[in-house]
């Protein structure tokens, strides 16, 4: 059965840092492209990220230059550090595979960002 299990979010302030990892089980990990997602509160879920497994990566601009994407295959976990986060970062950030072939989702890891 296919899980994916999000972790590492929190409250922090304005331009403070966080890292969220996932970890997938169920699933051939290594071979997979992943993608961190957020959905903000009244807002439809968005890509913002992505790392294939030749290490490829891919940003919204919203994120680039701020956040990182990693993976670390033999532990099935990919990454998302976040710096420089803004008020407007506040969502609930969910991993999965890019594209319609997407895995059921897991529970998000809820990031605030206060003022």
């Amino acid at each position: 059965q296919v899980h994916l299990v999000e972790s590492g979010g929190g409250l922090v302030q304005t331009g403070e840092s966080l890292r969220l990892s996932c970890v997938g089980s169920g699933f051939l990990f290594k071979v997979q492209t992943m993608a961190w997602y957020r959905q903000a509160p009244g807002k439809q879920r968005e890509l913002i990220a992505t790392i294939s497994p030749t290490l490829a990566t891919t940003y919204t601009d919203s994120v680039k230059d701020r956040y990182l994407i990693s993976r670390d295959d033999a532990e099935s976990t990919v990454y998302l550090q976040m710096n420089n986060l803004k008020p407007e970062d506040t969502a609930v950030y969910y991993c999965n595979r890019p594209g319609p072939l997407r895995l059921s989702w897991g529970q998000g890891t809820q990031v605030t960002v206060s003022p």
